[in-house]
């Protein structure tokens, strides 16, 4: 019988999708074929601290976990360079190694879809699932991400970018004049449906520039575009393969 392969499922994160993380970490766990991986859980707090496997089961089920704890604060979780393991340290002191064969990161938003956490596991050494350091970063700032399509010629919603040192000086009418109503207003750097507005009146206007700069200091407003929303995975390096192509029907204003 050959060798399981050892996954670390890295979840959790410091963003405001730390709960979505999870619950994708579930299905995710729902779906490994366990004959074949074996998994290890690396969760990381609220606070951005890595948690033990034990503090990592309880983040995962949504315990509270005491922040009182001598155990919660003494123990860490790292990768060394270029050794493929992961390491549990608690007063100091190494409480367990395990080898490790991949990552699979499940961190929505910042400080973890963004290049960050990729970047860390390439100087580890260690191989992970999903985009590298580059084609995370751009897939997390839309502002970024919609001008690079643009300039290779794909077609992309209007949309205006402002800064949160902007915020007083931005014009309802002249938003209004360039995108249209309705429009949408969105965090530059955040995924999922947080933070993001579907604007028809000058008092939504004001109360979604609000909530998008609670964010992040970068915000975008683009173009409201009726129509139908398909999605499409793709898997693969070099010689990448597609999915069948999936439709979303949303059961509210915009997909949540």
């Amino acid at each position: 019988m050959s060798k399981k392969i050892c996954v670390a499922v890295l979840f959790g994160g410091k963003s405001e999708e730390h709960e979505v993380s999870i619950q994708s970490t579930k299905n995710i766990l729902n779906a490994l074929d366990k004959k074949k991986y074996e998994v290890v859980l690396v969760g990381i707090g609220k606070s951005g601290r890595w948690l033990s496997s034990g503090n990592s089961k309880l983040l995962l089920h949504s315990e509270k976990i005491p922040k009182t704890s001598a155990k919660f604060l003494d123990t860490v979780v790292f990768l060394p360079q270029g050794k493929g393991q992961l390491a549990e340290i608690s007063d100091g002191k190494i409480v367990r190694i395990c080898r490790i064969d991949v990552v699979l990161p499940v961190l929505h938003g910042p400080f973890g879809e963004d290049g960050t956490v990729q970047g860390l596991l390439q100087i580890a050494d260690v191989p992970f699932v999903g985009s590298g350091v580059l084609g995370s970063a751009v897939g997390m700032d839309k502002d970024v991400m919609k001008r690079l399509l643009r300039d290779a010629g794909i077609p992309v919603a209007k949309f205006l970018v402002y800064r949160k040192s902007e915020q007083k000086n931005i014009s309802f009418q002249k938003v209004k004049k360039d995108l249209s109503l309705p429009i949408f207003v969105k965090p530059a750097n955040l995924g999922s449906s947080v933070g993001i507005s579907k604007v028809r009146t000058k008092q939504e206007f004001e109360k979604a520039l609000e909530t998008a700069f609670a964010f992040d200091q970068k915000i975008i407003l683009e173009e409201c575009i009726s129509g139908r929303e398909i999605e499409c995975s793709v898997l693969g390096n070099e010689n990448p393969l597609a999915s069948f192509p999936g439709e979303i029907i949303s059961h509210r204003d915009f997909y949540s």
